[in-house]
C-alpha cells in the first residue's frame, strides 16, 4: 500500500493529507477554499488567453405603453 499523498493548502500552505479528512482538498478549510474562489471573482487569479472583444450594447425598442401617445 502507498503512503498517502501529501500536499500543501493552495492559500495558506499549511501541509494536508489528500484523504476524507480535508473534504476541502486541495484546500485545508472551507476558508481557505472561499478565499481562493474570492481572489478568483474579483481577478486575482486569472487563465492567460486571447483578449475577448465585448459587443455593443444594443439597445432594443421600447414596446408602446397603451397610455403613450403615438
Amino acid at each position: 500500500m502507498s503512503a498517502p499523498t501529501r500536499l500543501a493548502c493552495p492559500t495558506c500552505r499549511r501541509n494536508i493529507t489528500w484523504s476524507e479528512e480535508f473534504p476541502w482538498r486541495p484546500f485545508c478549510s472551507e476558508r481557505c477554499r472561499m478565499v481562493d474562489l474570492g481572489t478568483w471573482l474579483t481577478g486575482g487569479h486569472a487563465i492567460v488567453g486571447d483578449p475577448v472583444e465585448s459587443a455593443p450594447e444594443a439597445q432594443a425598442p421600447r414596446p408602446a405603453q397603451d397610455d403613450e401617445p403615438a
